[in-house]
């Protein structure tokens, strides 16, 4: 229970003010409960002569306070008989019973009113949380984790915490004030029995303790399992046109029913184990009873109790109403150790560390040149196995210098350590003579644009992926970088021109228009440095042209570093880095490199292309 209330301590403090007010009204219903029950003993004891004693009213100064309460309520009653009858007494008795049972159910409902902004708005916060903590991880963590995984824990994981602990609160708040208020009458009615009393209690509730304690374990399989199936279903999605052009239907279809009936047989222990909390709960509550009852009885019967035999009886009642609660909060803190596997690993995400952190004491770059310069640059993904080693490279304000070299050379990993989605092992990245990290996060990303093969959309307008990150942006301003971007007249073409929506991942526009648009949104944002990956490897020859003019108006003037393995492309560009293995092996322009008959000469005799 340890987790639970770190949980509480880190998402309740906002509604201290209902969590107040919530347990106010708790303590007045359980009060008025004990008070509604009181008058159940005048009934048995005077009207049906169970005691015949006479009363007379008492002041404060003839007793304590109990005692002057209680003789003082017997002497009433007794009034109203002498004067009303036994029948019109008991009218108002149950009028009395009615009255204090309607403060008692108000409060309840009170009780629970406040608790509703807790319950929901906890949920809330987490979600929240959580979402935020995902866009502050680096891109790192998310390598290393199945995209379905951290799906899975933001929906189900977050669904499954609302269901078995927030929706336990009410039984969490509620019950252990009832239980506190009828123990302490219940040890001034008869501290024995009570001693007695408290002495069963724990022993049941270790019983249901270690049934729950089980359950979490499997509750934390289950979760782990349908992370695994939501981590296949978003590979199905992505990957569909490639299951069905290799006729792989079935092959899917057996794995993902393999992780469905996994997912089966956990589920059923799971259900199995809390239907067993009921039974389990009113199986040992009714044996305290009846324990309890033969014991107190026996008591009575043998005149070593304190107490009579109406006092027992309203005893057995405040008990019953332990049990209850005791029952309920048995099975609230059942449900809460199945939500407890859900809370492990939504807070696997929440504690993880960003190694990418602002420095303490950020620099802050005045008028920026955009020199880029890499010195003596080591990283890898795996320390122990660099993916690129010393590495040095500078570029000059306004100069475009390509990468270039075979697939898993390493290019892509050295465009990502510029905005720092990475931190170099060894070396430096500087930008202007700064090192990259000595400033904040953002002011260095705000430097940059980025362009890559793959134009990444999201499902809104194309007004809007234009915008993306942009604020204050004119419709003139928009409307201009699309014109530079070679967007303009497609998307006039379109149904309701700026204000089309393009679907997911842009999937109603052609791979050149979605890259188009990810070109007007670089210059529509008019970044001083520019990092382009790849941006027409994927396109065919026509849209490659209209893509690459728009790419050469956008390069114009600002320090430019190309990933590319159409050669062509980077002809032209001021310098050429040849990445082979993790080093740079070649530097020079285009027609120097063909001098040197090296690794450069190799790859362009490989696409075919002339000096």
């Amino acid at each position: 229970m340890g987790d639970f209330f770190n949980l509480l301590k880190r998402f309740v403090p906002p509604y201290k003010k209902y969590l107040a007010l919530n347990i106010l009204f708790n303590i007045l219903a359980a009060v008025l409960t004990l008070f509604s029950f009181a008058v159940v003993i005048p009934i048995l004891e005077m009207l049906f002569q169970i005691k015949e004693d006479t009363y007379v009213y008492m002041t404060m100064a003839d007793g304590s306070l109990k005692t002057v309460v209680i003789n003082n309520f017997y002497y009433y009653t007794q009034e109203a008989i002498a004067k009303f009858g036994p029948s019109t007494t008991l009218a108002l008795l149950s009028a009395a019973l009615v009255f204090m049972t309607a403060l008692k159910t108000g409060a309840t409902y009170l009780s629970s009113h406040f608790l509703v902004p807790i319950r929901n708005g906890v949920v809330r916060d987490l979600r929240n949380t959580l979402y935020e903590k995902i866009l502050t991880l680096p891109i790192g963590f998310f390598t290393q984790e199945s995209k379905g995984d951290v799906m899975a824990r933001m929906s189900s994981d977050v669904s499954e915490i609302e269901t078995s602990i927030m929706a336990s609160l009410d039984m969490l708040f509620k019950n252990p004030v009832m239980i506190i208020v009828c123990l302490g009458m219940m040890i001034a009615l008869s501290w024995q029995l009570t001693l007695f009393v408290l002495i069963l209690l724990p022993i049941a509730g270790m019983a249901m303790g270690k049934i729950g304690k089980r359950l979490k374990r499997t509750s934390l399989e289950g979760q782990q399992q349908w992370g695994a199936i939501m981590a296949n279903i978003e590979e199905t999605l992505g990957g569909l046109r490639i299951i069905k052009a290799f006729n792989a239907e079935d092959k899917m279809t057996r794995k993902f029913e393999g992780a469905t009936q996994r997912f089966y047989r956990i589920s059923n222990r799971v259900a199995r184990r809390q239907a067993l909390a009921h039974p389990m709960s009113e199986f040992l509550g009714t044996l305290t009873i009846a324990i309890v009852l033969w014991f107190g009885g026996s008591l009575i019967i043998t005149g070593e109790s304190g107490i009579n035999a109406g006092s027992f009886i309203y005893y057995m009642i405040i008990f019953y109403n332990i049990i209850n609660p005791a029952k309920e909060l048995s099975k609230a803190v059942y449900s809460i150790q199945k939500g407890m596997a859900s809370l492990e690993r939504v807070d696997r995400i929440l504690s993880a560390r960003n190694p990418i952190a602002d420095p303490q004491a950020p620099t802050v770059i005045g008028r920026l040149h955009g020199q880029v310069a890499y010195r003596n640059v080591t990283f890898g993904y795996d320390k122990a196995s660099p993916v690129v080693q010393d590495i040095n490279i500078v570029i000059e304000p306004g100069e475009t210098v390509a990468l270039v070299g075979a697939s898993g050379s390493g290019k892509s990993t050295l465009a990502d350590l510029l905005p720092r989605f990475y931190d170099v092992d060894k070396g430096s990245i500087t930008i202007d003579g700064i090192d990259v990290r000595d400033l904040r996060v953002k002011d260095l990303r705000a430097m940059m644009g980025n362009v890559n093969q793959e134009a990444i959309l999201f499902n809104d307008t194309i007004y809007n992926n234009i915008t993306f990150g942009v604020t204050g942006a004119t419709k003139e301003q928009v409307e201009a970088a699309a014109r530079i971007a070679n967007a303009h007249d497609f998307i006039m073409a379109t149904e309701n021109g700026y204000n089309t929506s393009i679907g997911d991942r842009g999937c109603r526009l052609s791979g050149g228009q979605r890259q188009r648009l990810s070109i007007a949104r670089a210059i529509l944002k008019n970044p001083p440095l520019l990092i382009l990956d790849e941006a027409t490897s994927a396109l065919d020859s026509e849209s490659e042209k209209l893509v690459q003019e728009a790419l050469d108006r956008l390069m114009a003037d600002r320090t430019t570093l190309v990933i590319a393995h159409r050669l062509s492309t980077v002809k032209n560009a001021t310098r050429i880095c040849v990445i082979h293995e993790g080093r740079m092996v070649e530097q020079g322009t285009h027609d120097e490199l063909l001098a040197l008959n090296g690794y450069y000469t190799r790859l362009v005799a490989m696409q075919s292309i002339g000096s």
